[in-house]
């Protein structure tokens, strides 16, 4: 009779405390009222979550790492040969047997390096005859390296011919050609045979 209200009001709030702890604390063996949900149901939901919760710096974070975890693989595959991981240029049967064939000989254009290195001292001396000398080896080594690449270029298609008739052999010579041009323990993927030995 003498009751506060503000007791009145509390008494059920209380009563619904009570009930919602009860719901809380359901006994694992009685039914849940619902039906289990579908397994692709589920784990859209699941990644619905996990795609929701990432924040766009985690993302991007995420993406690096993966990006970077790539790049590791490219680059054990290019130094091992691992076919798996070698980057879209250098995958295929076709493009190992062009990597092969040119590892296995010797080219001209590898040892432009060190030839442009002994021309250009020679060209620096304030000696008349030897700047002439540069010069005319300039001349010499750069149509041997055309007569080689234009002779390679020929013995390599008629291989690729004869070893890969159906296969798409678009862009390999050039490809080949390019890898010649490295210095033999520059390039990538790594030779994987020796000089004079058939691919």
């Amino acid at each position: 009779m003498f009751r506060s209200r503000a007791k009145e009001e509390k008494a059920p709030l209380a009563a619904k405390a009570t009930v919602t702890d009860s719901k809380q604390t359901r006994d694992p063996q009685a039914p849940k009222g619902r039906p289990t949900p579908k397994r692709n149901e589920a784990q859209s939901q699941r990644r619905s979550v996990a795609n929701t919760s990432l924040t766009r710096k985690d993302a991007a974070k995420r993406q690096r790492e993966e990006r970077r975890a790539q790049l590791e693989r490219q680059r054990q595959a290019l130094a091992g040969g691992d076919e798996r991981y070698l980057p879209a240029r250098d995958k295929g049967p076709v493009r190992k047997f062009a990597r092969d064939w040119i590892d296995s000989r010797f080219n001209m254009a590898e040892f432009f390096l060190p030839m442009a290195v002994v021309i250009l001292v020679l060209s620096i001396v304030p000696v008349g005859s030897l700047q002439n000398i540069a010069l005319l080896l300039w001349l010499v080594v750069i149509v041997l390296i055309v007569l080689d690449s234009i002779l390679s270029g020929f013995r390599l298609r008629k291989a690729l011919r004869e070893r890969f008739p159906t296969d798409n052999r678009k862009g390999v010579i050039a490809y080949a050609l390019m890898r010649s041009l490295q210095m033999r323990r520059l390039r990538l993927p790594k030779p994987q045979v020796k000089r004079g030995e058939r691919p």
